[in-house]
């Protein structure tokens, strides 16, 4: 199932428009989605995150990377922005109840998703970052079918 997407972006502007196309998508779905962010440190997972989050018009956007997640909520949105580099067993999501942020409607974005294997839950949409200096690749790979429609709002 799974479809794979390869956009090339030059600069930090174009990687805002894509987080921004990809949030107005996940608005029109309308479902419960879990998007994984991968790369190597200072690769633009928190700069694709944050312009995401700032879509739905949350102001002010925390890095989790200390407090492990970042909720934001309101009357019509729940977004749950995690960060799992610090974790040093997968056991500390069941901590902070890491089951409440997947119920129906709510977003996850989840960074070093790989350090909570076996406890979060499978992605929906995986967005690998590549690149040197203000240039990134981004590899989009498409997990089912919630994933595949939202391949259709940015291609």
């Amino acid at each position: 199932m799974a479809i794979i997407l390869n956009i090339f972006f030059h600069n930090e502007n174009e990687i805002v428009k894509f987080a921004q196309t990809l949030a107005y998508g996940v608005q029109n779905l309308n479902n419960s989605i879990v998007i994984y962010l991968k790369g190597d440190l200072g690769a633009g997972k928190t700069t694709i995150a944050r312009s995401f989050i700032q879509t739905f018009g949350f102001k002010r956007v925390k890095s989790p990377t200390y407090s492990l997640v970042e909720s934001y909520q309101n009357q019509t949105t729940n977004i749950h922005h995690f960060d799992c580099y610090r974790l040093s067993d997968p056991e500390e999501l069941e901590y902070i109840g890491i089951r409440e942020y997947s119920q129906e409607n709510h977003i996850q974005l989840i960074e070093w998703a790989e350090l909570g294997n076996g406890v979060i839950q499978p992605a929906d949409l995986i967005i690998k970052i590549d690149g040197k200096n203000n240039s990134r690749t981004l590899t989009i790979n498409a997990q089912n079918n919630i994933g595949k429609k939202l391949l259709q709002y940015i291609d």
